[in-house]
Parts: structure tokens; sequence; C-alpha cells
């Protein structure tokens, strides 16, 4: 397992430089350290020195998407109404991934105000043409299509340039050879709805120079592979060309366990098409329930290599139950073979496999940062700036975090984890289904009702916290847990004990679907004391809770009588 410690230089929450200064209140709340710490049995397979292990990118990286530049590889995926939002990440060798930025990290290009954390940005698309990286998008309930650029993958990336007049969702370019350029998403379809999740595929020319569409719309997919069979939710389209060959990859069945991708080949981007039987990625001829699943695997984005094979990139997910995950859509990576003219990902029944054959690249190091695998991630908060994997719900407004004196202070702020606001909770993904994160914390909570601490979240109805509370004027550490929007806001408390001062340290523990949380005061140097044990971590999940995101955990403040 690998330790790394402090946060990386130079890169940040995209918060401290572009919002107005912090309101006077209260000491803020401090946190003099962070650790993470992931141990999940899939990471413990063999592999040789010429293997890689599945996923790539653990935790809540859904609809990843891909593009090359020479020998540099380029990867974006969904982020919701998470603040900054779609991450871009690097690669050489397509197995390790270095994020070097978001490029939706100004206050004021998009607006998640008061959306659930679901809407927003998904099923981002990432190419590149003649020197300009672009990124086409969907704004869910917040603008709509649209698209924006940059010169360097770390950005700076422009304001959207909104697309107006493609309704619908999952946009993508595709630039051919000679520099024409069209746009794909999904829509609609032309005549009558037939069923419920009928979608189709449109396309239409794009000029690069207006960013402008330029031409008329073609449905060029009504459905899917076939109509007859009803198939649901045709998605996330990508073109790209072969050997003088179109061909087409979309999503379809819906991104639960009956996920898939299928293909279709042409000889133009404006079609007709030909569609390939049967799924070229799929798990769903699986048990769902067997050991070490992976399910749910679709959405995937294609790239050739400069040695001239092809991967896929797609989302899946790892389950600890019956359709039972906290963690997210995760990326995962595979080789995609050539039979018969036709891409495969995998065959009938073939399972997705945990540990991989490198890709003929030359290997890169491990990124300072992990992204996969088992490994110890101990943040010490003595940086300028936080590392870019630090998310918040919805866009800031003001300046409530600061880096001092070796800690994170939170300004303690009224907005609550429980409403569709923007609360004072700077996290990072849930990217293990057996892992356990700790902070050691100072809060006076001098009001009752103010608290601070560590949570783990899945959405403003599906919570944990254990921290620091003021009950009635008594200072109390407390776990509070919201399992539903018919629990009140606050959560409901399930176990609390006085504290004698206003500092203690605490952990949340993950096993799958049970949760324990434990703390430890004074020095903090002897074993963890359980607070609650065994807790129902069921209720982070995406089938309780529904919507498409992963769980998150960090660092929260509140208090009913800071700013807002």
């Amino acid at each position: 397992m690998k330790a790394v410690r402090g946060v990386l230089a130079g890169l940040s929450l995209a918060l401290l430089a572009v919002l107005p200064g912090q309101a006077q209140g209260p000491a803020p709340a401090s946190f003099d350290w962070f650790e993470y710490a992931g141990n999940d049995t899939v990471f413990n397979f063999p592999a040789g020195p010429n293997e890689y292990r599945n996923p790539v990118l653990s935790g809540f990286y859904s609809d990843p998407s891909i593009t090359r530049v020479g020998n540099d590889y380029y990867l974006t995926a969904s982020t919701f109404t998470y603040f900054p939002g779609l991450p871009v990440f690097r690669s050489r060798d397509l197995v390790h991934w270095t994020q070097i930025g978001n490029a939706i990290d100004r206050p004021g290009m998009l607006d998640f105000d008061g959306l659930g954390l679901s809407r927003g940005v998904f099923a981002p698309s990432i190419s590149h043409h003649n020197g300009v990286f672009y990124i086409v998008n969907t704004c869910v309930d917040c603008g709509g299509n649209f698209v924006i650029t940059a010169k360097n993958a770390a950005g700076p990336w422009s304001d959207p340039v909104w697309i107006r007049d493609v309704p619908g969702i999952d946009p993508s370019l595709f630039v051919d050879d000679d520099g024409t350029a069209w746009l794909m998403n999904n829509g609609a379809p032309a005549g009558p709805v037939l069923y419920e999740g009928h979608r189709a595929i449109w396309i239409r020319r794009f000029d690069l120079k207006t960013l402008k569409t330029a031409g008329p719309a073609t449905m060029i997919v009504d459905g899917g592979v076939d109509i007859s069979q009803k198939p649901i939710w045709a998605e996330g389209p990508h073109i790209f060309k072969r050997e003088g060959r179109y061909y087409l990859i979309t999503a379809e069945g819906g991104t639960a366990i009956n996920h898939s991708q299928v293909v279709y080949r042409g000889d133009r981007p404006d079609g007709p098409w030909t569609a390939y039987p049967r799924p070229i990625l799929t798990q769903r001829d699986l048990d769902p329930l067997r050991q070490y699943a992976v399910t749910s695997a679709g959405h995937a984005d294609f790239v050739e290599t400069q040695n001239g094979e092809w991967w896929a990139t797609f989302l899946a997910i790892r389950p600890y139950g019956d359709d039972l995950y906290n963690t997210g859509r995760e990326t995962f990576l595979l080789p995609v073979h050539w039979r018969d003219g036709w891409p495969i990902i995998t065959a009938p029944g073939q399972a997705v496999a945990p540990v991989v054959h490198y890709p003929d690249l030359p290997r890169e190091k491990p990124p300072a940062i992990p992204n996969s695998g088992n490994f110890v991630l101990r943040e010490e908060f003595d940086g300028k700036a936080l590392a870019p994997y630090w998310m918040t719900p919805r866009v800031p407004k003001s300046a409530w975090h600061h880096l001092r004196g070796g800690a994170l202070k939170l300004t303690a702020r009224a907005p609550r984890i429980g409403e569709k606001l923007q609360p004072s909770f700077v996290a990072r993904r849930q990217q293990h289904i057996a892992m356990t994160a700790a902070t050691s914390l100072s809060f006076a909570a001098p009001m009752p009702g103010d608290k601070a601490g560590l949570a783990v979240y899945q959405d403003d109805a599906h919570y944990y916290f254990i921290g620091i509370v003021n009950d009635g004027g008594r200072r109390m550490l407390r776990v509070e847990r919201r399992a539903g929007a018919s629990d009140p806001v606050d959560g409901v408390v399930l176990a609390s004990v006085a504290l004698a001062d206003a500092t203690a340290q605490v952990q949340i523990r993950a096993r799958g679907g049970r949760y324990d949380f434990s703390y430890r005061t004074g020095a903090g140097q002897g074993g963890w004391t359980p607070l609650l044990s065994d807790a129902d971590g069921t209720i982070l999940s995406t089938k309780v809770a529904g919507g498409f995101v992963g769980a998150m955990i960090g660092l929260y403040a509140h208090s009913a009588s800071g700013p807002v």
C-alpha cells in the first residue's frame, strides 16, 4: 500500500482566488489532517509485471471519454453538480492517470443552484483538433448543451458556448480527416415515442470556428439496434474512423444491470448505418451475484494508440450485494479486438477481467496521488492549495475554506448538507468497498446546533456524520444519519458521548454495506473507541438513494448563525 503526504501545490479547488472574502463570524472549524485508506480484494489479485488491474479510476468517475494527442491521452468524466467539475486526466500508458485540472473550475461558468446531486453535467465528450481541445456536454436543468475549448487540456478552459438549437443530451464531436466536424447527441425520436425509454441518435454539421451548428439534423439511430425489441436509452454516441469506414458506438439498455455498448458501421457520418446484431460490451448475460462481479458495463469511448492498438474506456460497477454499490460508476479499461471488421470488447458471457495485459505503450510511473489500487493517502494540509480531486456540492459564492498553519479551516455557515444548497463541505470520492477515513478537528461549537466533523454523503437526503456538536449548550460527539427525505434535514441522532474539550479525532470505516464510527480524544495516540458499529450503509448506495453519483467523504462545518 502506498502512502502520500501533503497536497499538490499550485492546484486549487478554485475558490480562493475568485470569490469574495470570508464573512466574519465564530472561529472556523480546523482540520489538522485527513487520511483515506482503501483495501479491496480485487486490487490484491495476483498480477504479473505486464498486467494491470481494473478499474483504472476507482470511485465515482462515470461516463469516461478519451482522446489521444500524439503520445498523450486525455480523459474526462461526469461530475453532475459537484464543483469543480469535469476532471481532466493525462496518461501515456492508459493505465496510470494523473489529474491535471478541472474543466469547470470558475464560478460563473455554470450554475447548479437548487439542483439535485445527479443533475448538472454528465456524459462529457473530449476531443482534439488542430491544436484545440473541445469538451461538449449537457448541463441538465441548467442551460442545455454547450461546448468549451482550451489550448492546453490542463486549462484554462473557455466559458461555455451554448448550443441552444440542439435539444437532448450527451453531445459528442467528430472531426473527419478533411476537417469537417459533426455533432451527435441523444434526443427524442422523429416520430411518436413508442415505449418508455425510446430515444434516438441525431447528427448535424458543426462549425469549429463559430462553434455553431451548420445544417439540418438527421436521425441516424431510432431506438437502437433492433427497435422491435424495444431497446431503451440509446445514448452517449461517439463516431470514429478506421480503414476508411465510419463506426458509431452508443450505450443501450440504461445504466443499470442491463447496460451495454453497441456499434454501427457506415460509409458516411450521417448514415445510413448498419448495426452489429448484439452488444460488443455487456455483463447482463452473467450472474450479477457472482463473486467479484462487475456489472452495468457500458457507455464506452474508443481510442487508437500510436502503435495501432484499440482500447476502450467505459463505466462499470463493483457491487457488494444485489445491485448495491456506494462507490458509484467507475472507469474501466479493456482492449478492443477486431473481428470481420467489427470491434468487440467482450464476447457473449465474457466477464470484465480484473487483471489485463498492459497496452503496448511505454510504462508510466504511478501518479503521486493514486486513482486506483489499494493505497493510503494522507493530507497534511500544508500546501498552498487543495489537490484537484477535492469537490463541493454546487458552486460556492464565497471563500469559506482556507489553508493556514498546516490546517484546513472551514467557516461554519448556515447551509446544511441536508439541503439543496452549497454547504461548507469539501469531499473526495469513496473509492473502495472496504475503506477508512479519519481526521483530527478542533471546533468550539459556541452556539446550539453548531457542528463540524466528517461526513460520508451520497446526496442531500442520504448521509452519515460524526463530529463535534453543540447539543443544547453541551459539547457532544455525535453520529447522525439522514436515510431519506422524510428524515429531518439535520439527520437523526444515532449515538453520542460527552466531549470534555473542543478537539477530537473521528473515523468512518466502510465494510461493504456496513459502516462503523469511532473516535479518540487527547493526543489521539491510542486506539479508536467505537461510537456506533454496524450501521446500515446501503442507504448510501445508488439503489436506495437513486441518482448517478457515488458516495463522497469529507469535512463539514455548519452553524445556523453563520453566513450564507
